[in-house]
């Protein structure tokens, strides 16, 4: 699982996957891009922790002062780069979440949705820490993971995936409880409002949770450096 992303499922074989999904699939994804879009300002730095091939980017960038994206998988920030050419400030980095080249304070708003914060399989708290070095006072940082509601058309998109072979076979008799598992080792969990104030209740922030559409859960999480 560790490089499913960069020798499996990165660049357009990433896109398809979007490009497949059931139109309840896609008002999900088109809800959770407005509700971040939402959280943007003018003026606004904005970091996307696994951007994939820059699916959402040019709709932030269209808020945004500037906007970059890292992931760790090449061959979909070059496919990414090529294709959103044409978008001035939208910036790409191959770069580990957990590892972020960039000075403390540097963002207004960090993001990592669709799930990204179980999907890069990282230490959760880890991802939170560095987002928030990165983050400045006061500033936003947005993760989303998928609502409960949504089990039943999020599988569905999954096993049309499979099918594609784009993923692998699923396991049906390992993939239940929020959890997807296929038999060539992709794992996909969630993770739900008590979770996500788990993995923040150590920081000093304020964190909210949201379902939004009936499909996704976003924690937003403001950071309160220098305050008691």
């Amino acid at each position: 699982m560790d490089n499913y992303y960069i020798n499996r499922l990165s660049a357009e074989k990433f896109k398809l996957c979007y490009e497949l999904a059931t139109p309840r699939v896609k008002q999900y994804l088109d809800a959770e891009s407005e509700f971040v879009r939402q959280k943007i300002y003018p003026g606004n730095l904005v970091l996307e922790l696994g951007c994939g091939y820059g699916r959402i980017l040019p709709a932030i960038a269209g808020k945004a002062r500037a906007v970059v994206g890292i992931d760790i998988s090449l061959p979909s920030l070059l496919f990414g780069r090529e294709t959103i050419k044409n978008v001035p400030n939208c910036f790409w980095a191959q770069m580990d979440a957990l590892r972020l080249s960039f000075f403390d304070n540097s963002f207004d708003t960090v993001i990592c949705i669709q799930n990204g914060i179980s999907a890069f399989q990282v230490d959760g708290k880890a991802l939170v820490r560095e987002s928030l070095r990165v983050t400045r006072d006061k500033g936003t940082i947005i993760f989303s993971s998928y609502s409960e509601k949504f089990w039943e058309h999020r599988i569905e998109w999954f096993r049309i995936q499979s099918k594609a072979g784009l993923l692998g076979v699923i396991d049906d008799n390992k993939t239940r409880d929020g959890r997807i598992v296929c038999q060539d080792g992709f794992a996909a969990s969630t993770v739900n409002s008590i979770q996500f104030l788990e993995l923040t209740s150590e920081f000093n922030v304020d964190t909210n949770t949201i379902e939004v559409d009936e499909s996704s859960l976003f924690c937003e999480i403001i950071p309160r450096k220098g305050h008691a």
